[in-house]
């Protein structure tokens, strides 16, 4: 099967990247696979031919010449990840004598603001309108260029089956009524690359701690993070792994700054625990998989998809739960969620490139 993937960058800052790269890997021996990309940051290879096409990368409407890639290499199945451009997303969904898949990664396609987390700090529980969402923005302009951007990509989505990482993204979807246009496919992410340590790096990187990873920006939490830990009481530093615009903010603990998946595995190995306090509503939460694979407990608020790996997330924005969650496991040793093993969801996806795909409904 020839398998063209698209999305707007290569990288390997984030989980949807992070995911891409892995679907890539455990595709290459058994599919001609290639992926097309806006932008390279050149942090990482893929384990595929790549090639550069202007737009991309773009979030808003601009020309994307893509008929030359589909021609040359006629693929069977255009799979899309994180694109935004409406006019890529409309010059795939056109082509008609190729298979065409859209794994929605992020809110951006049905949630104008911060991803179901309002203004006011609260979780946003209702469908895109003008009217809810407009409560959001500051500036009438700007959420109004915002609201047309989303529409018209939730419209182009109707053209691709379409594949969720989690419940919650499933429901989302259902709400603005993609259900009734086109098939949705549960197939959550993966854990990979972490067990590809040598004997050395498997040893604990450091004393036990209390772990962070992710961007350190309001949508995650990275201030929660703080105060959580110092809550707990916990004789242990807080250890953050990760970059963002917060950095500045943050202090009395351990700033590692962007850490490579080949030293996450024994990251997590020293982890006492990691704690989740995500204020946006997670797509599904790599990190806290990754963590619990490696058998590191983690703490985490009921966030978006958050439920479907972790039996008892605590409830969302409850600092002094959550802060008394840490307490109590943090040193426990977890066992790995179920159902989350790479072969079986690679399955899946290729049942749904050859239209033999049942809708799915359930977890992993």
């Amino acid at each position: 099967m020839r398998i063209l993937h698209l999305s707007d960058r290569l990288t390997d800052r984030g989980g949807a990247y992070w995911h891409l790269l892995g679907v890539i890997a455990h595709q290459v021996g058994e599919h001609d696979v290639r992926l097309a990309v806006g932008l390279d940051d050149g942090r990482v290879a893929a384990p595929c031919e790549t090639l550069q096409i202007e737009g991309l990368d773009t979030r808003d409407r601009a020309p994307v010449a893509l008929s030359a890639v589909v021609r040359s290499f006629a693929p069977d199945v255009i799979h899309v990840h994180t694109v935004m451009n409406p006019e890529a997303l409309e010059q795939v969904g056109a082509l008609g004598s190729v298979r065409k898949v859209l794994t929605v990664q992020d809110h951006r396609y049905f949630c104008p603001g911060k991803g179901k987390w309002t203004e006011g700090g609260e979780v946003c529980a209702e469908p895109m309108t003008e009217t809810l969402c407009q409560k959001c923005f500051h500036d009438d302009r700007y959420f109004h260029e915002i609201l047309a951007l989303t529409r018209v990509r939730l419209e182009a989505l109707g053209a691709f089956e379409l594949v969720v990482l989690s419940r919650y993204m499933k429901r989302e979807l259902e709400a603005v009524g993609l259900s009734s246009m086109t098939a949705i496919h549960l197939i959550p992410p993966f854990v990979h690359r972490l067990d590809r340590l040598d004997n050395d790096t498997l040893s604990h990187d450091g004393p036990p701690c209390i772990l962070f990873v992710g961007r350190l920006v309001e949508a995650k939490g990275a201030l929660e993070a703080v105060e959580v830990w110092k809550r707990a009481r916990l004789d242990l530093p807080l250890v953050m792994a990760g970059a963002g615009s917060l950095r500045g903010a943050i202090d009395g603990c351990e700033l590692l700054g962007w850490v490579p998946h080949d030293r996450l595995g024994a990251l997590y190995r020293r982890a006492a625990a990691v704690v989740m306090p995500s204020r946006w509503q997670e797509p599904f939460g790599i990190v806290g998989l990754e963590a619990m694979t490696m058998g590191t407990p983690v703490a985490a608020w009921d966030s978006g998809g958050v439920r479907d790996w972790h039996p008892d997330p605590v409830a969302w924005g409850d600092l002094d739960a959550l802060a008394d969650r840490l307490h109590e496991i943090a040193g426990r040793n977890t066992s790995a969620p179920a159902g989350f093993t790479p072969e079986r969801l690679m399955s899946r996806l290729l049942d749904v490139y050859q239209g033999a795909g049942t809708l799915q409904g359930e977890g992993p």
